[in-house]
């Protein structure tokens, strides 16, 4: 039988190396194409490589920590169908779609799969429930929970989990982020009222017409860019004691993952796209950020960040920077609130849509001036909007 050899592929430009986290198959395992064989990690991201062949896994040439160069064999495959054998076995056990889905995402492979004892029908299929409950308990046993004593004479339960690879990596970063940077916050108010009536009027009909839905953040994102376009020392980055400054405007947006984890996802040139553009490339972002499927690259580059702290119901907040960045804005929570509207014909009491901005900046080289400037710049093209706006 023939070999192949499964190497690290590239993952873009600026990245040259991966860290093995853990192996989905045992050596011996028979494989399919599109089989996912590996949970490697970059130092932006957790992904997957599958399979681009049939075979057998023969031999792991890297394990779990270990780090490997882009374009170097990390296991070799025998090249095979799948064995007859297996496939009479799969007659006389029926597995779902959903079902093996779920194994080829857990790394539990089809003699593993024959030990879950199944719920469904007369010959004892595996249900979801059936799976996800043998998960459950397998990860379970993976947990210390031990009683502590304390000095009243309670006895309570503490169960201590260890964080997983991107709660530690997020946690370096943070950390080192406010060693780098002196952080300084200011806080804007802004009237998003025409925003929210603008989208409130057409959000139906452009989902219906082209299956997106309207989010607000392409209308945050495109006023972020005009502000930077206007402020452009902003858009830097500092090496020692040079700034560099950014031509390109790559906008991050910090999103949450249904874990409780972090990632950013960047769009590369945001000030290439129309609305109607923006909106679409945002909504891809966060859809195939919280289903793991951003390529690396597609976490790298950014050189101004975006958090919206106001989908957790939060007014402001103090965002840390995303290094090597220099600012990074956090938009609160969307408020009525009775306000003084001033007109030709006087001042009016009248209920207000209204945010508040948090933007935390680095006061090694932005100053007050800049950094609460920029703030009061993207407030300015917020309340400016214009509600006839189309999405071109």
């Amino acid at each position: 039988m023939s070999e192949y050899n499964l190497t690290l592929p590239a993952m873009g430009e600026s990245i040259a190396e991966a860290t093995i986290i853990r192996w989905l198959k045992k050596e011996g395992d028979s494989i399919r194409k599109e089989d996912l064989l590996v949970e490697i990690a970059t130092d932006k991201i957790d992904s997957e490589i599958s399979s681009p062949v049939n075979g057998i896994l023969k031999k792991k040439l890297f394990f779990p920590n270990e780090v490997v160069k882009v374009g170097t064999a990390i296991a070799i495959l025998e090249l095979e169908e799948i064995k007859e054998k297996e496939k009479e076995l799969f007659k006389k056990r029926f597995y779902s779609p959903l079902v093996r889905s779920i194994a080829r995402r857990e790394g539990i492979n089809f003699y593993e799969l024959e030990t879950i004892e199944g719920t469904g029908g007369t010959k004892g299929r595996v249900t979801k429930k059936d799976i996800l409950k043998y998960i459950h308990f397998r990860n379970t046993e993976n947990k210390i929970i031990f009683p502590l004593q304390y000095s009243h004479n309670n006895s309570s339960e503490e169960e201590i989990i260890e964080m997983d690879r991107m709660r530690k990596m997020t946690a370096s970063h943070m950390i080192e982020s406010k060693n780098i940077s002196a952080h300084v916050t200011s806080f804007v108010e802004a009237d998003v009222t025409n925003i929210v009536k603008w989208r409130e009027k057409l959000k139906d009909a452009f989902q219906k017409n082209t299956g997106e839905k309207l989010t607000l953040m392409s209308v945050f994102v495109e006023c972020v860019v005009k502000a930077i376009k206007d402020l452009p020392m902003i858009n830097i980055s500092v090496h020692g004691t040079n700034i560099i400054k950014k031509k390109n405007i790559h906008i991050g947006l910090a999103t949450a993952l249904p874990n409780g984890n972090l990632i950013v996802p960047v769009i590369k040139h945001a000030d290439s796209y129309s609305l109607g553009g923006l909106i679409k490339i945002i909504n891809d972002l966060i859809k195939r950020a919280k289903s793991n499927q951003l390529r690396p690259e597609e976490t790298q580059g950014g050189t101004y960040t975006i958090s919206n702290i106001g989908s957790f119901g939060n007014l402001f907040g103090t965002p840390i920077i995303h290094q090597p960045q220099v600012a990074i804005l956090a938009i609160g929570v969307i408020q009525k609130k009775l306000s003084i509207i001033e007109t030709p014909e006087g001042d009016f009491i009248g209920v207000r849509h209204k945010i508040y901005l948090s933007h935390s900046y680095d006061h090694r080289v932005i100053d007050g001036i800049l950094g609460g400037g920029f703030a009061k710049q993207v407030a300015l093209y917020l309340e400016k909007f214009n509600c006839c706006t189309k999405i071109i």
